[in-house]
Protein backbone atom coordinates (compact mmCIF):
# COMPACT_ATOMS: atom_id res chain seq x y z
CA UNK A 1 0.00 0.00 0.00
CA UNK A 2 1.44 3.40 -1.00
CA UNK A 3 1.91 6.10 1.56
CA UNK A 4 2.64 9.79 1.01
CA UNK A 5 3.90 9.49 -2.52
CA UNK A 6 5.77 6.16 -2.12
CA UNK A 7 5.45 3.74 -4.98
CA UNK A 8 4.09 0.27 -4.40
CA UNK A 9 7.24 -1.74 -4.88
CA UNK A 10 9.74 0.93 -3.69
CA UNK A 11 11.54 1.05 -0.43
CA UNK A 12 10.69 4.71 0.11
CA UNK A 13 14.33 5.74 0.30
CA UNK A 14 15.25 9.27 -0.59
CA UNK A 15 17.29 9.70 -3.75
CA UNK A 16 20.97 10.18 -3.01
CA UNK A 17 23.07 12.95 -4.42
CA UNK A 18 25.98 11.89 -6.60
CA UNK A 19 29.20 11.42 -4.67
CA UNK A 20 30.89 14.19 -6.66
CA UNK A 21 28.37 16.78 -5.46
CA UNK A 22 29.60 18.63 -2.43
CA UNK A 23 27.10 19.21 0.33
CA UNK A 24 27.70 22.66 1.75
CA UNK A 25 26.56 23.27 5.29
CA UNK A 26 25.08 26.64 6.08
CA UNK A 27 27.24 28.80 8.30
CA UNK A 28 26.32 29.03 11.94
CA UNK A 29 24.16 32.15 12.47
CA UNK A 30 25.81 32.93 15.83
CA UNK A 31 29.26 32.89 14.23
CA UNK A 32 28.06 35.15 11.41
CA UNK A 33 26.61 37.64 13.88
CA UNK A 34 29.81 37.53 15.97
CA UNK A 35 31.96 38.16 12.89
CA UNK A 36 29.79 41.09 11.81
CA UNK A 37 29.89 42.57 15.30
CA UNK A 38 33.65 42.10 15.40
CA UNK A 39 34.00 44.05 12.14
CA UNK A 40 31.79 46.84 13.49
CA UNK A 41 33.84 46.99 16.70
CA UNK A 42 37.11 47.06 14.74
CA UNK A 43 35.88 49.89 12.53
CA UNK A 44 34.71 51.83 15.56
CA UNK A 45 38.09 51.36 17.26
CA UNK A 46 39.82 52.53 14.06
CA UNK A 47 37.59 55.61 14.13
CA UNK A 48 38.72 56.19 17.73
CA UNK A 49 42.33 55.87 16.60
CA UNK A 50 41.79 58.43 13.84
CA UNK A 51 40.02 60.89 16.15
CA UNK A 52 42.69 60.58 18.82
CA UNK A 53 45.51 61.01 16.28
CA UNK A 54 43.79 64.12 14.91
CA UNK A 55 43.30 65.50 18.41
CA UNK A 56 46.92 64.74 19.37
CA UNK A 57 48.24 66.48 16.27
CA UNK A 58 46.13 69.56 17.03
CA UNK A 59 47.28 69.54 20.65
CA UNK A 60 50.96 69.31 19.76
CA UNK A 61 50.64 71.80 16.91
CA UNK A 62 49.21 74.48 19.15
CA UNK A 63 51.77 73.65 21.83
CA UNK A 64 49.60 74.80 24.69
CA UNK A 65 48.22 71.39 25.71
CA UNK A 66 51.01 68.81 25.62
CA UNK A 67 49.31 66.71 28.32
CA UNK A 68 46.27 66.21 26.09
CA UNK A 69 48.53 65.18 23.21
CA UNK A 70 50.33 62.58 25.32
CA UNK A 71 47.00 61.33 26.66
CA UNK A 72 45.74 60.93 23.09
CA UNK A 73 48.87 58.98 22.12
CA UNK A 74 48.14 56.50 24.91
CA UNK A 75 44.54 56.26 23.71
CA UNK A 76 45.79 55.44 20.20
CA UNK A 77 48.02 52.65 21.47
CA UNK A 78 45.29 51.11 23.61
CA UNK A 79 42.73 51.42 20.79
CA UNK A 80 45.21 49.58 18.56
CA UNK A 81 45.08 46.72 21.08
CA UNK A 82 41.28 46.72 20.75
CA UNK A 83 41.63 46.27 16.98
CA UNK A 84 44.17 43.48 17.51
CA UNK A 85 41.84 41.76 19.97
CA UNK A 86 39.05 41.80 17.40
CA UNK A 87 41.21 39.99 14.85
CA UNK A 88 41.47 37.09 17.31
CA UNK A 89 44.94 36.13 16.11
CA UNK A 90 46.17 33.18 18.11
CA UNK A 91 49.51 34.95 18.61
CA UNK A 92 47.79 37.89 20.35
CA UNK A 93 45.37 35.74 22.35
CA UNK A 94 48.24 33.51 23.52
CA UNK A 95 50.11 36.39 25.15
CA UNK A 96 47.12 38.38 26.42
CA UNK A 97 44.61 35.89 27.81
CA UNK A 98 42.28 38.69 28.89
CA UNK A 99 41.37 39.22 25.21
CA UNK A 100 39.92 35.71 25.13
CA UNK A 101 37.20 36.75 27.57
CA UNK A 102 34.50 39.01 26.26
CA UNK A 103 34.01 40.89 29.51
CA UNK A 104 37.70 41.84 29.45
CA UNK A 105 37.45 43.01 25.85
CA UNK A 106 34.37 45.02 26.68
CA UNK A 107 36.02 46.75 29.61
CA UNK A 108 39.03 47.61 27.43
CA UNK A 109 36.71 49.06 24.79
CA UNK A 110 34.86 51.13 27.36
CA UNK A 111 38.20 52.38 28.69
CA UNK A 112 39.29 53.48 25.20
CA UNK A 113 35.91 55.15 24.65
CA UNK A 114 36.24 57.09 27.91
CA UNK A 115 39.77 58.13 26.94
CA UNK A 116 38.48 59.29 23.56
CA UNK A 117 35.69 61.27 25.19
CA UNK A 118 37.93 62.84 27.87
CA UNK A 119 39.31 66.37 27.58
CA UNK A 120 37.20 67.57 24.66
CA UNK A 121 38.06 70.96 23.24
CA UNK A 122 34.89 73.00 23.12
CA UNK A 123 36.27 75.84 21.08
CA UNK A 124 34.15 77.04 18.19
CA UNK A 125 36.75 76.10 15.59
CA UNK A 126 36.94 72.43 16.64
CA UNK A 127 33.29 71.46 16.71
CA UNK A 128 33.88 68.87 13.99
CA UNK A 129 36.52 67.12 16.08
CA UNK A 130 34.29 67.16 19.16
CA UNK A 131 31.45 65.65 17.12
CA UNK A 132 33.74 62.88 15.84
CA UNK A 133 34.98 62.23 19.38
CA UNK A 134 31.41 61.90 20.61
CA UNK A 135 30.38 59.56 17.79
CA UNK A 136 33.45 57.35 18.16
CA UNK A 137 33.32 57.18 21.93
CA UNK A 138 29.60 56.43 22.22
CA UNK A 139 29.78 53.77 19.51
CA UNK A 140 32.71 52.09 21.26
CA UNK A 141 30.93 52.33 24.63
CA UNK A 142 27.93 50.58 23.07
CA UNK A 143 30.16 47.84 21.63
CA UNK A 144 31.92 47.48 24.98
CA UNK A 145 28.63 47.16 26.85
CA UNK A 146 27.46 44.48 24.43
CA UNK A 147 30.72 42.61 24.99
CA UNK A 148 30.49 42.88 28.79
CA UNK A 149 26.87 41.70 28.86
CA UNK A 150 27.61 38.91 26.38
CA UNK A 151 30.62 37.91 28.44
CA UNK A 152 28.50 37.68 31.57
CA UNK A 153 26.05 35.50 29.63
CA UNK A 154 28.94 33.25 28.46
CA UNK A 155 28.29 33.93 24.77
CA UNK A 156 32.06 33.92 24.16
CA UNK A 157 32.29 30.34 25.44
CA UNK A 158 29.39 29.35 23.19
CA UNK A 159 31.07 31.02 20.22
CA UNK A 160 34.37 29.23 20.84
CA UNK A 161 32.63 25.85 21.08
CA UNK A 162 30.76 26.47 17.83
CA UNK A 163 33.98 27.58 16.14
CA UNK A 164 35.66 24.36 17.24
CA UNK A 165 32.71 22.36 15.92
CA UNK A 166 32.89 24.22 12.58
CA UNK A 167 36.64 23.61 12.31
CA UNK A 168 36.16 19.92 13.10
CA UNK A 169 33.41 19.67 10.48
CA UNK A 170 35.60 21.35 7.84
CA UNK A 171 38.49 19.03 8.65
CA UNK A 172 36.22 15.99 8.36
CA UNK A 173 34.97 17.15 4.96
CA UNK A 174 38.54 17.69 3.79
CA UNK A 175 39.57 14.25 5.04
CA UNK A 176 36.63 12.66 3.20
CA UNK A 177 37.49 14.49 0.00
CA UNK A 178 41.09 13.24 0.14
CA UNK A 179 40.05 9.61 0.72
Amino acid sequence: MARNGDTEGGEGALPRAPSSARVRARPDPLLVVCRCFSVITSLTAILCIAVNVLSAVRSFKNGYDVFDGIFRCYAVVIAFFVVLAETEWSFIIKFWKVFEYWAGRGMLQIFVAVMTRAFPNYSESQQDLVLLQNIASYMLIACGLVYVISGLLCIGFLKRSRQNKEITREQAVQDLEVS
